[in-house]
């Protein structure tokens, strides 16, 4: 199954046997789906989706038949406590814990990460990370304040981390009671020399990691790309070999640590695809070499970037959908893709499973 979440609904798309993917009528028509995750944990699959309602603001639904019927809470899902005096502004990202079968974490805007153990119907807020004494100095990136990415350790449910923008990676050892940024050797070159690399207000757009190798991460920057051997502890630039380091998305091969996937833009004003040609960027060796890949994908002239949330990687293949409503899909590690759908509204995420 492929979820893609638009700007103005939900599209489910069902490949049965290996053939093409069929895409389904639209969920949530009109409604911006700004994050989905598809919950496998369970016999019965569940599919989650943070929603933003035009006139009574964001959400969280649930279906657990694959998308026929939706329920929300009876109250907001995910809310402040009225102590923060904030306002949920959106729902970026929706991660089921891999080490507690009920539990699913919950990212949002303004910066706050929210944590569910009833499968992801209703939210508490992480209080140690709202409470850390560096957030009245968090910055908003150009998408807003908020925390996009969630990375639960597949093997120790106290260790989890998150990125948010323009605030940088923090991580957990206590199950997050408490946090501390951890953005080693990540250069922020806008500052001034002598001060490039700050300890926190990184604007990180995107992590990727890989449970069968817990410890390797890889992270997309607004001014680079970067690797992590030691779970965030420290981090190498492997952005030398691109065309332009800048970009949003970035996704892991789900059987090769080494294996990853970017999509390089103009940055940092144009955010148009390098060249005005569509091509994903692979690498083999953990970053040490680049080859971009396009057969299959129009060769331009094309201008629709491609977002953070938006391009995925997983048994099926890896797949991504851009800003003017198209879908792409590879089964064969990105060598060659296969359009998937066109004329959607702007694509906000991507998931892929297999069930």
């Amino acid at each position: 199954m492929l979820a893609v979440g638009t700007r103005k609904g939900l599209f489910l798309a069902r490949s049965r046997g290996g053939g093409p993917f069929e895409v389904e009528p639209v969920r949530f028509s009109t409604i911006a789906v700004h994050s989905v995750a598809v919950d496998t944990r369970r016999d019965t699959p569940r599919l989650l989706a943070g929603i933003e309602y035009g006139h009574f603001g964001p959400s969280v639904m649930w279906s657990d038949d694959l998308g026929e019927t939706w329920h929300e809470a009876g109250t907001p899902p995910v809310a402040f406590p009225e102590r923060t005096g904030a306002a949920l502004a959106r729902v970026w990202q929706l991660q089921p814990s891999p080490t507690e079968p009920d539990v699913v974490w919950a990212g949002a805007e303004p910066a706050a990460l929210f944590r569910s153990e009833d499968r992801g119907e209703t939210y508490s807020l992480v209080e140690g990370l709202w409470d850390h004494p560096t957030r009245p100095q968090w910055q908003p990136g150009n998408g807003g304040l908020c925390l996009h990415t969630i990375v639960p350790h597949p093997d120790d449910p106290k260790s989890i981390a998150i990125a948010a923008s323009a605030v940088g990676f923090f991580r957990s050892d206590d199950g997050g009671l408490t946090w501390y940024p951890s953005n080693r050797n990540i250069r922020a070159p806008f500052l001034p020399e002598g001060a490039q690399y700050p300890e926190w207000g990184q604007c990180v757009h995107k992590v990727a990691h890989h449970p069968a190798r817990p410890e390797r991460l890889y992270l997309q920057h607004h001014f680079g790309v970067y690797r992590s051997d030691d779970f965030g502890a420290s981090w190498t630039d492997i952005g030398s070999g691109l065309p332009s380091d800048f970009g949003f998305p970035i996704a892991v091969h789900p059987d090769d640590p080494d294996t990853l996937w970017v999509f390089p833009l103009h940055g940092d004003v144009d955010r148009t695809p390098v060249g005005h040609r569509y091509q994903v960027f692979r690498s083999e060796d953990a970053g040490s070499t680049w080859q971009g890949h396009s057969t299959g994908l129009p060769e331009g002239p094309v201008h629709a970037a491609v977002l953070r949330d938006a391009m995925a990687a997983g048994p099926a293949g890896v797949f991504f959908g851009t800003r003017d409503g198209e879908v792409y899909g590879s089964r064969d590690d990105g060598e060659t893709w296969t359009q998937i759908a066109r004329h959607l509204p702007d694509v906000l995420c991507v998931r892929a499973a297999v069930l």
